[in-house]
């Protein structure tokens, strides 16, 4: 019984073998068997000389392709036609997923339609998962497996059913008879590796590159159908590639534009369709392109067309800056240089393979990245950048970011190294030896150790080829150690405009230092285009995050935690909330909300808190509240450059969390006094610790509310003024008690108002006790150089004597009537003699004292003449000495309150790096 693989045949082009026994093939079934089994014969095609004739005229092409190579002619007689290279040709590739249906195949076809180009052509990698079946097929043949038939006829039905809604009539007829045809000899083909038990990489190759072929065929039969002119190609007949060993091959460029040229003059066409992946050997044995075969067949023929352009369609919107499934602030990229693009691909980022690049980049020929499920996205260019680009053009020098995960470290160190020749070369000829993959390379300027990375799977092999080729120098002390380090990660930030930037490095390692992660290894090429750390491999994702926001994100983007969302609180979020957009929009200042904590439940989330519906969030994903994985939560996010906790609470335990926080590196708003009238060796740590660091600890509402007091102050003095005397009316309360209290009212009525007015705390004794006014004088007074503690400053309590104990506020209030002859006595007396009652504190910076205490203005003094709740700080300094400096404004209320905390937050991002 006798094996034909006889017509082994590619549509109307036949690869034709001479009948061979079973017993020969199962004896060997070798490449060079098959190479001088196969022969490539032509398909004879149509003349088209409408279309030769119209390009014949065409005058020009671009101005580096030299004359040798703008056009073959070709004897006439022998009715051949003439290839024009240039830029009338675009060159397309659409990816299996692009061609996995007969609808995808449509959509390739419109795209090929719409392209306005005098020249296409496009090309087409199998459909979806078919090379994956079609070396599926092969497995199953060589292990016997029977159901390698059943597999064989899956394919076809996938085929037949594709091109039966694709095509009708003749074309289909034409099309099911070659695809029966290419079948048959496959199931011929594959009883041979079957009945062997062994395929060839010859066999392979030629095998699963019928998917190329199939889809090729039917997509022209598809652009003919809507009525463009269009011939397919199978590549093998023109690409001729060399192999180069580690599963690569090399184009000769040479001999493959001779047979594109011959091939053209044989099937002249405005519109191509050419199989991906396959090429042929110069012994014209099948094979195919490796790794990312399709795309890189498109930039070999773009290179040998001189095209205008390759575009790379897939099913991605571009490249992206890093890895969007790691980093969801990710951005695609508009633009990338060739070096950039393929630095990125060697540090595994889904880009172009860098072999693919270098075929284009011979010729400037740009590449295009395109999304063909979205059209609108604008894609990625891969290109040489232009000479004259802006070079101040606000954008990030490191174009992004790349990780290679499941890496190890070798380290050979010791002080025998130094200065003795030919060491590293040891080193590495003992990897080459194992057939391990050098990552990076690391050495120290000593020569006291050489440190480089290989994929950890390699890293015990190498480690043993070092230890058997340094045996004698690790014996004898020369080498100390061939040390390995595993469960590694690399990390690679890239860009071209990096070599011209300083400061990029210091930004990166930075990033990677906040983020609290330890750098094991460091490469950077003096080219620039990349620096190279090597990290364990836990931090991989929290680098990629942390670097990426350094140089994508506002310096201005700030992480935020809002502890106490009570009725300030509450007010501050409605306001974020209000302003945030215009915020980002006009002024780059992006604050995000990642937690929201009060003292028993708190929200918190790894994206920015929705502020439109955060009560409902903390109502229906509360958890309990805990400060310190609350304030972890926050700072944790390493993505963000900036964290800054709001407290807006009036809590003590609060406040004692602040000196840790601005140790961390976290900024601290609050318009909590506690921590600045405190103890005064705990305040002067803060302030210490504040002055020594790069961390801010904003608290203008801890005394003035939305009045700028604080920042007054500070002006004065950081000018070089000299305060004498602060005095103000600091509470809101009992501004508005006191500018009420007048006439026969009594003085309890007023209280009572006030309270329902909601002006007072809900124990209005918290307010007449005077204590936080005495708490707002100690803070100017430490502003201002005094070394005061809360208890030297004398306070005037306006709680009578027997009500201070009082068992409830409710008792308090029914007996405060009983003692409203006091205060209306006061108040007489004050109006007999012209005068107006106002509660005030008092800093007396000359004879370094504070208090508080009621006292009488003429009703011209500028105390007098407030309303509402209105507060009034008098400065007097000795540049104000005559005219006191007065600050004026509402001193009391969430809204100002919280306008005033928002005004810190502000300041805070103007000190990190807003526009002014």
């Amino acid at each position: 019984m006798a094996f034909s693989a006889a017509s082994i045949s590619n549509t109307s082009r036949t690869l034709s073998t001479p009948s061979t026994t079973f017993s020969q093939l199962n004896n060997k079934i070798s490449p060079s068997h098959f190479s001088s089994s196969l022969s490539l014969s032509p398909r004879s095609s149509p003349l088209r000389r409408g279309f030769v004739s119209q390009w014949g005229r065409m005058e020009s092409l671009r101005g580096h392709v030299s004359s040798s190579v703008k056009a073959v002619l070709v004897d006439e007689s022998k009715e051949k036609f003439k290839l024009l290279k240039g830029d009338m040709w675009s060159v397309h590739k659409f990816g299996g997923t692009c061609v996995g249906s007969s609808e995808r195949i449509k959509n390739v076809a419109d795209i090929i339609l719409k392209d306005s180009s005098e020249g296409k052509l496009v090309v087409v990698s199998a459909m979806s998962k078919v090379t994956d079946m079609m070396y599926d097929l092969i497995n199953k043949a060589q292990s016997r497996d029977d159901s390698y038939l059943s597999a064989v006829d899956a394919v076809f039905e996938k085929h037949r059913l594709t091109a039966m809604d694709l095509i009708d009539g003749d074309d289909l007829a034409s099309f099911l008879s070659r695809l029966h045809h290419d079948i048959n000899n496959l199931k011929a083909m594959l009883r041979a590796i079957y009945i062997a038990g062994h395929a060839t990489e010859s066999f392979s190759d030629f095998v699963v590159g019928h998917g190329e072929l199939w889809t090729a065929q039917m997509l022209s039969y598809v652009v003919r159908k809507n009525g463009l002119d269009c011939e397919w190609m199978d590549t093998r007949e023109v690409l001729i590639v060399n192999p180069s060993g580690s599963n690569q091959v090399d184009p000769d460029f040479v001999e493959s534009e001779k047979r594109l040229e011959e091939w053209f003059s044989r099937h002249p066409s405005k519109t191509i369709v050419a199989t991906g992946f396959i090429a042929s050997t110069p012994q014209n044995i099948p094979t195919t392109l490796k790794r990312d075969g399709s795309d890189f067949s498109a930039a070999i023929v773009g290179a040998l067309l001189r095209a205008r352009q390759v575009t790379i369609w897939t099913d991605v919107d571009g490249v992206y800056s890093a890895d969007p499934r790691k980093v969801s602030e990710a951005v695609i990229l508009r633009t990338l240089s060739y070096q950039e693009a393929w630095e990125m691909s060697y540090f595994g980022a889904n880009v172009l393979h860098p072999r693919t690049i270098l075929p284009v980049m011979r010729y400037d020929i740009p590449i295009m990245i395109r999304n063909i499920f979205n059209l609108s996205a604008p894609g990625t260019m891969i290109c040489r950048p232009a000479e004259n680009e802006d070079s101040h053009k606000l954008e990030s020098p490191v174009k992004g970011f790349a990780t290679i995960d499941n890496v190890a470290l070798v380290n050979v160190e010791g002080t025998g190294m130094a200065g003795v020749p030919g060491t590293a070369s040891a080193i590495f000829g003992a990897v080459k030896d194992v057939g391990a993959n050098v990552i990076m390379i690391s050495q120290a300027s000593s020569e006291h150790s050489v440190c480089f990375a290989v994929p950890e799977k390699e890293v015990t092999a190498v480690a043993e080829a070092l230890k058997s080729r340094f045996h004698e120098a690790l014996n004898a002390g020369r080498l100390s150690q061939v040390a390995v380090i595993r469960n590694c990660s690399i990390l690679a930030a890239v860009g071209q405009k990096m070599a011209s930037t300083p400061g990029v490095s210091a930004t990166l390692f930075n990033a990677l230092a906040k983020a609290n992660i330890n750098v094991r290894a460091i490469a950077q090429g003096c080219s620039e285009y990349n620096i190279t750390v090597v990290i364990k491999r836990e931090d991989c994702i929290r680098a990629l995050r942390a670097v990426h926001s350094r140089f994508y994100l506002s310096k201005t983007t700030i992480a935020m935690g809002i502890i106490g969302p009570g009725l300030i609180g509450a007010t501050l979020l409605d306001q974020l909330r209000d302003q945030a957009a215009f915020l980002k929009e006009d002024f780059n200042i992006d604050l995000r909300v990642m937690g929201i904590t009060g003292s028993r439940t708190m929200l918190l989330s790894d994206v920015e808190i929705d502020l439109s519906k955060w009560r409902e969030l903390v109502k229906d994903k509360g958890e309990v509240a805990d400060l310190e994985k609350f304030t972890q939560h926050v700072h944790g996010n390493n993505f963000i450059p900036n964290t800054v906790l709001v407290d807006c609470t009036a809590d003590s335990s609060v406040a004692s969390c602040y000196h840790d926080w601005l140790r961390r590196g976290i900024h601290v708003i609050t318009p909590n006094k506690k921590a600045n009238s405190g103890p005064l060796d705990q305040y002067s740590k803060l302030r210490a610790l504040q002055r020594q660091s790069y961390t801010h600890y904003f608290y203008e509402a801890t005394v003035g509310a939305g009045l700028p007091i604080i920042s007054t102050l500070r002006g004065l003095l950081e000018t070089g003024d000299k305060i004498l005397r602060i005095e103000g009316i600091f509470s809101g309360t009992l501004s508005y008690i006191f500018n009420n209290f007048i006439g026969t009212r009594a003085f309890s009525d007023v209280v009572t108002e006030a309270k329902q007015a909601g002006y007072t705390e809900p124990d209005p004794r918290d307010d007449l006790s005077g204590t936080d006014v005495a708490r707002k004088v100690i803070i100017l007074a430490r502003e201002s150089g005094l070394k005061l503690e809360l208890s030297d400053i004398p306070v005037q309590s306006l709680v009578p004597q027997p009500l201070r104990a009082s068992a409830s506020v409710e008792e308090y209030m029914q007996r405060l009537p009983q003692f409203d002859s006091e205060m209306a006595r006061e108040r007489q007396e004050a109006e007999d003699a012209g005068d107006v009652l106002r509660y005030v504190g008092v800093v007396d910076a000359v004879s370094e004292e504070g208090r508080v205490e009621l006292r009488r203005y003429k009703k011209d003094h500028p105390f007098a003449q407030l309303s509402g709740s209105d507060n009034i700080i008098a400065f007097t300094t000795t540049r104000y000495k005559e005219q006191p400096l007065i600050v004026r404004g509402p001193g009391a209320g969430a809204q100002v309150t919280a306008g005033g905390i928002f005004s810190d937050i502000l300041r805070l991002a103007s000190y990190l790096g807003a526009p002014s």
